[in-house]
């Protein structure tokens, strides 16, 4: 099974999308809403969320896992990845979202008029940890066939649209007053590809794209991770194989189950599923 983890709603913009594309594999889907937003959290608590959903589906089978929460990606994959994971579960594998938006932008910023402008969005302890600069500058210094000799890189920090998005505020004025603050300085600098660094952001992203304008190439992590994992996949055979394909889809929240399914579904607009309440850190 692949197990996919988020903070809350957002990683579901992912399963669907790798639904989409691999619709024969079984999904374990981990929504941690009722400790969301992780944005605002210090990396010790992050981490230790992070670690605990990790363990929680490795323990119903998963044999991958995409951490689908751009803030646990930048604060705790790499400790999970290099040290938890490895006496506990040596065959099982754990992804981030990160690199696969940030080289989904440099691709984007390739075919782009020079000097390349590239916007973040994301929640604030991820635009704190740097991440995605230091992953699009690596990119695009590595990379000399991307042509790309100048390049710019502006962040911005979103703290509210994840609550909002959790709340179902999407489409209300409110948010799309809030959003046009947030994008505004990004719309100066004239960015023109824009990271969604947050996986509750594709469901904003008819307001941002109306917003920011038809020049400027949006970055949808779902997009760029589902693309990544079947590359992964094609390369590591050896993995691919230990993942049961049964069309199977769970839902595990930490929140009230009703209205987590209610909005599971008629995001996924697919009526199968199993929904169940868990708890982590007991």
């Amino acid at each position: 099974m692949i197990g996919i983890f988020d903070s809350g709603l957002g990683g579901l913009t992912v399963l669907k999308e790798l639904a989409d594309k691999l619709p024969e594999y079984d999904y374990v889907y981990l929504g941690d809403s009722a400790r969301a937003p992780y944005g605002n959290k210090s990396q010790a608590v992050i981490y230790d969320y992070t670690r605990q959903a990790v363990d929680f589906l490795f323990k119903q089978g998963c044999g991958l896992i995409i951490i689908a929460c751009n803030t646990a990606s930048a604060k705790a994959l790499s400790r999970i990845q290099q040290e938890w994971l490895p006496p506990r579960y040596p065959e099982g594998r754990v992804l981030g979202v990160v690199i696969p938006s940030a080289e989904a932008a440099a691709a984007v910023a390739s075919n782009q008029k020079p000097p390349a402008r590239i916007g973040v969005i994301g929640t604030r302890a991820t635009v704190e940890s740097g991440v995605y600069e230091a992953e699009l500058n690596k990119i695009l210094t590595a990379r000399p066939a991307l042509k790309i000799k100048k390049w710019a890189i502006h962040v911005r920090a979103c703290p509210l649209l994840v609550p909002l998005v959790e709340e179902g505020w999407t489409g209300k004025p409110e948010t799309r007053m809030i959003l046009k603050k947030y994008l505004r300085p990004l719309k100066a600098k004239k960015v023109n590809a824009l990271i969604l660094g947050c996986t509750h952001y594709p469901f904003l992203e008819a307001d941002i794209k109306r917003i920011m304008g038809k020049n400027v190439k949006m970055i949808s992590t779902p997009r760029a991770v589902a693309g990544k994992l079947i590359d992964y996949l094609t390369r590591h055979p050896e993995i691919e194989s230990r993942l049961s394909k049964n069309g199977r889809r769970v839902f595990y929240t930490t929140d009230e189950i009703a209205r987590f399914r209610t909005i599971a579904l008629n995001f996924l607009g697919d009526s199968g599923g199993e929904f169940i309440k868990t708890e982590l850190g007991k």
